[in-house]
């Protein structure tokens, strides 16, 4: 059985009567990925930016990079993969855009969500004094409903419910 089954069957193995009668499958899948897609970010967010970067600024000679955004940067190349590779296999499993559209159509809405995702942090921490790490978790609520609404009706449109 390959791994995505068993996800899936294991997701839907949650998806019992009363979650059932009120969020679709499709939408519970994405949610159950989704979330543990937040959270595999949020412990490498905390991980990164306490203990690689060690809430040191980077000098990169022509900008310094503060460690908030430094860590967002580099946390973002894990959950773009193991996001893509959840929604495609999982959550919207029989959509029928290709896997290369798909993956272009992602990255385009990943842009749109690392933009999100800068300037919340921006905001949140530089303009509004939060601590970096709620700020993320508040930055990634924010990002994951752009991200749903995205992939929904642009990324993996017409997937089959």
């Amino acid at each position: 059985m390959r791994p995505s089954e068993i996800i899936t069957k294991a997701i839907d193995a949650l998806y019992i009567r009363p979650i059932a009668a009120v969020i679709p499958r499709q939408i519970f899948r994405y949610g159950v990925c989704g979330g543990s897609n937040m959270i595999l970010d949020s412990v490498w967010y905390f991980i990164i930016y306490h203990f690689i970067i060690c809430k040191r600024y980077i000098d990169l000679g022509i900008v310094v990079v503060s460690p908030h955004i430094a860590a967002l940067v580099l946390v973002f190349p894990i959950t773009f993969f193991t996001g893509f590779w959840l929604n495609r296999n999982v959550a919207f499993r029989r959509s029928p855009v290709a896997r290369n559209a798909q993956l272009a159509r992602y990255a385009l809405t990943v842009v749109g969500s690392i933009i999100l995702n800068y300037v919340c942090m921006k905001v949140l921490v530089e303009s509004c004094g939060i601590w970096a790490t709620p700020s993320k978790l508040i930055t990634t609520v924010i990002s994951t409903v752009y991200s749903f609404l995205a992939a929904k009706y642009f990324t993996f449109r017409n997937a089959e419910r």
